[in-house]
């Protein structure tokens, strides 16, 4: 960022390269984002497809998404066939069927809207889940 602080961070084992339209494919991606005083949020995939300049990957199939635990919350997984991230905006989208899990609570849906800016998940349709209530420690 303008700060010189880690953003995120793209890994893959192969990757090719397309001069003539500056794009990527890659094989098994993990695109992992940094914001300050938050847990990292990773996402992985079998494959992707960046346009020029990385601005948005195109992530495809077994996409799963994780926002690591903290002291007070479990881990958060998200699974999705497909999600486009625009890497900059910290934002991410899907048409396609999701289903969260954190700890023993999930919800599913179809369509989602990712904003790692505002920590925000919005399900667009046929959303069901069940939420189960964390004990107190003693």
């Amino acid at each position: 960022d303008q700060t010189g602080q880690l953003k995120y961070r793209l890994t893959a084992p192969y990757l090719v390269h397309y001069p003539d339209d500056d794009t990527s494919e890659i094989t098994s991606p993990t695109l992992t984002s940094y914001r300050p005083k938050t847990p990292p949020v990773t996402v992985t995939a079998d494959r992707a497809k960046l346009t020029a300049g990385g601005e948005i990957a195109y992530l495809r199939d077994n996409v799963r998404l994780s926002r690591a635990a903290t002291e007070t919350r479990p881990e958060l997984v998200a699974r999705s066939p497909d999600l486009t991230v625009h890497t900059e905006a910290g934002t991410a989208h899907t048409d396609s069927k999701v289903e969260i899990t954190q700890g023993p609570s999930w919800i599913t849906g179809v369509g989602a809207h990712i904003d790692n800016n505002a920590s925000t998940f919005v399900l667009q349709s046929q959303v069901k889940g069940q939420y189960i209530r964390p004990r107190a420690t003693p």
